[in-house]
């Protein structure tokens, strides 16, 4: 989830000294968030993607706000609570969603590589909301991804009129993620990130109530193991990763610190394959390449502007 932060700054930064507690910030991050994609895949046979989302969520939402014991709180204006409920409830809410969807039919590495095109769909939002410039390297990126992702689809058993739904879903938590940044971006302005990410967590744990006669009838039949996996993913991957991201995204540029993401999909990859011996088809591997090269090369500051 969500590490597609980086891309609303698009010029090049220059390099600093990352000191030990911000790289181990960022390398935890990481691991936590490779390690999503694998538990989800894992307990996704227990529970449904609604109830998954919720279970997670209200894990997260209770262990942030025993972060936030202690903390100053800033009083958001209507504006800023506004930005910060669509930013939890797309976030934290619709894309967990679909992501829980996404990988009841798509192994775990490829859907990592859909949704980490969200920094180039980051960067075609800031063009339109922010209105920042239309760049050529945005719009070369945006093709190179758009046909990575259409192998990935056709890996999948797509047709050429018709993609997965698991592909569907992926895309859409990348989607869903990419707005929610732009809402937190200008939320962050003046709000603390522990408190953006608290509120958010409690969005999206709102946006998931419906699923709460799903979680109770899931939790009733799933097996301890699962269990702990909805418990490890509201912790790990959603309270400690995010609040670790935000401490190293307090000291390093964005764009400098959304490079270390790229790292996410090989490592799902790797351990999907360890653990269930699942990997992506090659053509699917050559789409999740094309999606990371589309995000690289959108990246690039333009000579000429369109």
């Amino acid at each position: 989830m969500s590490c597609v932060t980086a891309s609303l700054h698009p010029h090049p930064t220059p390099v600093r000294t990352f000191s030990t507690r911000t790289v181990v910030a960022i390398v935890a991050s990481l691991l936590a968030w490779a390690s999503a994609f694998i538990v989800i895949r894992g307990v996704g046979h227990d529970f449904s993607p609604g109830a998954l989302a919720l279970g997670r969520m209200l894990v997260g939402a209770a262990a942030l706000g025993v972060l936030m014991i202690g903390r100053r709180w800033v009083r958001p204006t209507t504006r800023e609570w506004l930005l910060l409920a669509g930013y939890g409830a797309l976030w934290f809410g619709v894309y967990n969603v679909a992501l829980n969807l996404a990988e009841q039919t798509v192994d775990a590495g490829t859907a990592s590589m859909i949704v980490n095109i969200g920094p180039l769909l980051i960067a075609v939002g800031s063009v339109l909301v922010l209105g920042e410039r239309l760049h050529r390297p945005l719009v070369l990126g945006l093709v190179i991804a758009f046909v990575g992702v259409l192998l990935i689809g056709f890996a999948n058993g797509a047709s050429a009129a018709h993609l997965g739904w698991g592909v569907v879903a992926a895309l859409a938590a990348a989607v869903t993620s990419a707005v929610a940044v732009l809402f937190q971006k200008k939320a962050l302005v003046r709000i603390p990130v522990a408190q953006a990410t608290f509120t958010g967590a409690v969005a999206g744990v709102i946006l998931c109530l419906p699923f709460a006669g799903d979680l109770v009838r899931d939790t009733a039949e799933a097996d301890p193991g699962a269990i702990a996996g909805v418990v490890y993913l509201g912790l790990v991957p959603t309270a400690v990763a995010f609040s670790t991201w935000g401490y190293a995204l307090k000291r390093v540029p964005a764009a400098q610190l959304g490079v270390t993401t790229y790292i996410v999909p090989p490592l799902v990859i790797v351990a999907g394959l360890l653990f269930f011996g699942e990997a992506p088809a090659v053509a699917a591997v050559v789409g999740g390449a094309l999606c990371l090269v589309g995000v690289a090369v959108s990246r690039r500051k333009a000579r000429a502007e369109l």
